[in-house]
């Protein structure tokens, strides 16, 4: 299995192209959405949805939690959980902005019933990157979770997700090419390490 995720949308820079550029592979994915995205693009937040594809939460704002307080994060995640769940999703992931945890992450994961995903190769698409530079680049040798945006967040060094939704069939074509099954994250990926471990390893599940 390969695991497809999106980071950072609902966003109509980038996820109406990454979207169209699944359905045109007959892939589904799994998308860690922004609760203040979700508000300001509740429609395109249904489209993923009407697609088939998997929704988890990122957070409300991309928060960095090692630079934030406990109760701040906290509210935040509380935040962006509401908005999911007027939206009819109730989230079992979270994914940590920048992948980067604060000795509080698990234990509020666990307290809300969430498991931490990271990823085990990173497309780095924010750089601006061309589709096929990036798919080079990817370790997909035993399968595992790939990192993509469909959203456009502060530091990205482009304007629109155009070479993210280019990537799409690239690494479809790749992955079924070595024998493996992209697709959404399934309800057992993949190692879990112990909850309560600040030290946070990318690729691997923190269960709740």
């Amino acid at each position: 299995m390969l695991a497809l995720t999106f980071d950072d949308g609902p966003d109509p820079r980038g996820t109406p192209a990454v979207l169209e550029a699944l359905e045109a592979v007959g892939v589904t994915a799994t998308f860690f959405v922004l609760g203040e995205r979700v508000v300001a693009h509740s429609a395109l937040l249904r489209r993923v949805i009407e697609a088939g594809h998997n929704l988890e939460v990122h957070g409300y704002e991309h928060l960095r939690h090692p630079e934030s307080t406990r109760e701040t994060v906290a509210r935040d995640l509380d935040k962006a959980l509401d908005v999911l769940a007027d939206a009819g999703i109730e989230p079992t992931r979270w994914r940590i902005p920048w992948g980067h945890l604060a000795a509080f992450t698990p234990p509020l994961a666990r307290e809300r019933g969430l498991d931490i995903v990271g990823w085990t190769s990173d497309t780095h698409d924010w750089r601006g990157d061309s589709a096929s530079a990036m798919v080079e680049t990817l370790h997909l040798e035993y399968g595992g979770i790939v990192l993509a945006h469909d959203g456009i967040s502060v530091g990205a060094r482009r304007d629109t997700a155009r070479a993210t939704a280019e990537l799409v069939p690239l690494l479809v074509e790749r992955a079924r090419s070595e024998g493996l099954a992209p697709g959404p994250l399934t309800p057992t990926w993949p190692v879990p390490i112990p909850v309560g471990n600040p030290n946070f390893h990318p690729g691997v599940v923190q269960p709740a």
